[in-house]
């Protein structure tokens, strides 16, 4: 049994210890400022209850609640994009698949932008959404493929229906020239550029359907003067020398390695109406990275079209508003296929918050970022971290922290807090890897949030990432 708890004053009789008075403590009252030194007589301010709780305050035990668009909306944060950083089993798909239950169950579409391995596969299907697999065989996706863009701007009318028809063909250009980029690893130069624009442009107002990539390939080899005209050249001859290396790599985009992937119209069109959406890559990851990085540019570039064709049918009136969350898993994948791809996807990302859309960008370390082409490319890429306002860190060593520092700010204790996660300090087969469900929620200057996330429900085996592993054992 435990000792009875003794009256304020002391228990009364003799050699008891009774005080006859208590003088009470002195009090001071400060500003955080100037009293932060004193821990830990100081404690912070409540943690945020607005998104999806992700877990319990590691230190006195509040939930927390994460979620970019209702941060933003609540003005805890200047933009809704989102960094997750951590080492390979530290249970970044884990916080982001709870990130993903919670929009679905807030009226968020969450629209996984190329499911590698595949991690949502499972939980898309659970959830009832809609899953497009892509690859040979299986579902296309037309890299041209304008969506319902085109059918809000058919619409509108004067310089509105312009604007959009620019955005269009800005939009099949870029992810034209991404492709080509990467199939031929160099740069595109600028006289194919702007022949391969002047070729959407022909394309346009010639076909009554979505142009595809194989039509590209056949206007250039049959040269109209429209195309001469646009290479500066007087003979066939001269057009055939000046368009032969821009033929050949169309021409690997569908019958080389990329073949039967991106070479015809788009099969299954994204269903905004579903509750969530996943594109699952994963067939095509064995054909090598060529094809995965080809897989996850077109697999975002429509997926941001057809984001923005629903904020146009909104304005217009047309469709009902909605808030969109986008999810960039092994980012790096997609960055490191050839000079250059890191502009494409920064052009496609940078102006999320004006169409309703957060977006979740992971991937293991900065270090991954080291290997891309370019310096302008590393620039570029480590920019992604610099705009997103809530940066979220598993479990990761020294030496990567150093690095995080430089862009998000971390205190002494948080570094070592994040460093304790990075390793198990245990040889015993079953031992819980220490940073497994942990993680700091950083944003801007302010001192972390570090969480631990608890599973409930049918999560354990919906988020599980590793049954491959355990089936086969």
């Amino acid at each position: 049994m435990s000792e009875p708890l003794g009256p304020p004053w002391g228990w009364r009789g003799p050699d008891a210890g009774r005080a006859a008075h208590v003088e009470p403590a002195p009090e001071f009252q400060a500003t955080t400022s100037q009293v932060c030194g004193l821990y830990p007589f100081t404690a912070g301010s409540g943690t945020p209850t607005v998104g999806t709780p992700v877990g319990r305050h590691q230190l006195w035990g509040e939930v927390v609640c994460l979620d970019p668009l209702a941060w933003l909306r609540a003005g805890l944060v200047t933009n809704p994009g989102m960094f997750v950083l951590g080492q390979p089993g530290t249970g970044k798909s884990t916080l982001v698949k709870r990130l993903v239950t919670g929009a679905v169950a807030t009226g968020t579409t969450p629209i996984v932008l190329g499911d590698t391995k595949p991690d949502y596969t499972r939980l898309v299907d659970y959830l009832g959404g809609q899953v497009i697999r892509v690859g040979r065989g299986v579902d296309r996706i037309n890299p041209l493929d304008a969506g319902p863009l085109d059918e809000a701007r058919r619409r509108l009318a004067g310089a509105d229906a312009d604007a959009l028809w620019w955005e269009i063909r800005s939009r099949r250009l870029s992810l034209l020239l991404a492709l080509a980029t990467l199939v031929r690893e160099a740069r595109i130069t600028n006289a194919e550029e702007v022949v391969l624009g002047r070729a959407i442009d022909l394309l346009d107002d010639r076909l009554d359907h979505e142009p595809t990539i194989p039509d590209v390939l056949h206007i250039l080899e049959q040269g109209p003067d429209e195309l001469r005209s646009a290479t500066r050249t007087d003979t066939s001859g001269s057009y055939r020398a000046q368009t032969r290396d821009l033929v050949f790599t169309l021409d690997l985009l569908i019958s080389g390695s990329l073949a039967g992937v991106f070479d015809a119209a788009t099969t299954r069109p994204l269903d905004l109406n579903a509750p969530a959406i996943s594109v699952d890559i994963s067939r095509v990851r064995a054909a090598g990275d060529k094809l995965l990085t080809a897989a996850m540019l077109c697999t975002w570039a429509y997926a941001f079209g057809m984001v923005d064709a629903a904020t146009a049918l909104a304005d217009l009136h047309a469709a009902p508003r909605r808030s969109y969350l986008g999810v960039m898993d092994e980012l790096w994948r997609a960055l490191r296929g050839a000079p250059g791809l890191v502009e494409h996807a920064d052009a496609l990302t940078r102006l999320n918050r004006a169409k309703g859309m957060a977006s979740i960008m992971i991937t293991h370390s900065l270090a991954d970022l080291d290997a891309l082409a370019t310096e302008e490319d590393r620039a570029k890429a480590k920019g992604f971290a610099d705009r997103s306002a809530i940066t979220v860190l598993a479990g990761l060593p020294p030496r990567e922290l150093a690095r995080i520092h430089e862009i998000t700010p971390l205190t002494g204790p948080e570094q070592q807090l994040v460093t304790s996660w990075s390793a198990p300090d245990s040889w015993q087969p079953g031992a819980r890897h220490p940073g497994r469900g942990k993680y700091l929620i950083k944003t801007g200057e302010r001192l972390g949030i570090p969480v631990e996330l608890s599973l409930v429900g049918p999560e354990a085996d919906l988020y599980d990432t590793d049954q491959a592993i355990r089936a086969t054992a």
